[in-house]
């Protein structure tokens, strides 16, 4: 009796040392791995950018989503909420009810129009957590950093036992101005927070015994990286006929066969600096994409030295958009292999014209916007894929 007392304490104790273990490691939880299918589920919904209260139609399709896919962690995108001053705390609670009550895990970074209503980063952040309880998961890896909010989540395998994956959440900041105050663009990820991002990575691969813990980021704005790869550098600056950026000239004939999926409906809109935060990914080597809202129409997945820019579309009824793409983005990891992934954006009007076409009942589209937007879409790929075609031949 003795000895078998012994081995359970002794299991205990083991056990006991490997959550502490993990419990130190940057991004530790216990609430996120894989399930027993293998897979991990994230909804990557960006630009819901509304007042209070939220649209119907955004709300009920963000529940109908939830419902039917199931994701493990829901990652808001930025540019989640622009309430006045007055209401920003009715529509964060509204919209952490979305998952609070559907017992749903979510995190979340800023885009450059929550805090412009004169509620600040920090203050919008407490609110969060606040109304989220126990489902939001976000947290400020370091107050030090530039911006608020920066963090990441690890996903442990099937079992518990090992680190599966590890999420980076990236506080893109707002806007550049120079030392008069004048705009000269939107802001990015600064050095502090790209060195903050190489040590997490460090430290995680040694909890990993040396091993390389495949990755992804979220952020809100873009990485410039996008531009080089989805537009035709021009050796002329041609004024309006160029698109002139980050001192290279763009034309605006996109390099089509370089969009792996989806599509590009407008020019990103990227940081006006650089401060080197993909080639840290490229570097570093455990990010395999890095997901981007801000630019509401945008579907597209580019690659760039093996690591994949994807833009996810708004979900805003609110703001501009495109009724071909508007919604949000399912994102889907497989245990048995990390080093890719599969994604595709689910759209209001494909689910509208799929049993959901109550939502038109809520006024914000119809069933012909519904309609309309599905073979624009057909359209488009058609024309993607035609112009493919000509580039190869």
């Amino acid at each position: 009796m003795k000895k078998i007392i012994s081995v359970i304490v002794s299991l205990i104790m083991v056990l006991s040392l490997t959550t502490v273990a993990f419990a130190g490691v940057s991004g530790a939880n216990d609430v996120l791995k894989f399930d027993e299918n293998g897979e991990f589920r994230i909804f990557n919904i960006c630009d819901i950018q509304d007042n209070y209260p939220i649209h119907k139609t955004a709300v009920a399709f963000i529940k109908d989503m939830i419902e039917i896919h199931d994701p493990h962690l829901v990652i808001l995108g930025g540019d989640n909420s622009t309430a006045s001053k007055e209401t920003k705390a009715y529509a964060i609670k509204e919209l952490c009810d979305i998952f609070v009550e559907s017992e749903t895990y979510f995190t979340f970074v800023f885009g450059n129009h929550d805090d412009e209503q004169g509620v600040s980063r920090e203050e919008l952040f407490r609110m969060y957590k606040l109304y989220g309880g126990e489902y939001c998961l976000a947290y400020d890896a370091d107050p030090s950093l530039t911006g608020v909010g920066t963090h990441n989540l690890l996903v442990m395998n099937s079992d518990g036992s090992e680190i599966a994956y590890n999420l980076y959440m990236f506080d893109s900041n707002s806007y550049t101005v120079d030392e008069n105050g004048n705009h000269l663009g939107y802001d990015c990820v600064h050095e502090d927070q790209i060195e903050w991002y190489k040590n997490t990575s460090a430290a995680v691969k040694e909890m990993n015994g040396g091993k390389t813990v495949h990755a992804m980021a979220f952020q809100h704005i873009v990485v410039q990286e996008a531009f080089e790869e989805l537009f035709i550098e021009s050796p002329w600056n041609l004024g309006d006929l160029t698109l002139n950026f980050a001192g290279k000239h763009y034309t605006y004939l996109p390099v089509s066969h370089n969009i792996k999926d989806g599509f590009l409906l407008e020019a990103p809109c990227p940081g006006y600096y650089n401060f080197g935060q993909f080639d840290a990914f490229v570097e570093t080597g455990d990010v395999v994409a890095v997901f981007s809202g801000h630019d509401h129409p945008n579907t597209y997945t580019v690659t760039k030295d093996g690591v994949d820019i994807v833009n996810t579309p708004g979900a805003s009824f609110e703001s501009y958009g495109d009724n071909s793409v508007r919604g949000l983005r399912l994102i889907t990891l497989n245990e048995n292999d990390t080093s890719v992934y599969e994604t595709k954006v689910l759209t209001v009007s494909e689910y509208m014209l799929d049993g959901g076409e109550y939502l038109a009942d809520f006024g914000e589209i119809t069933m012909l916007d519904a309609v309309l937007g599905k073979l624009q879409k057909i359209l488009m790929k058609l024309y993607l894929t035609l112009v493919q075609f000509m580039f190869i031949f």
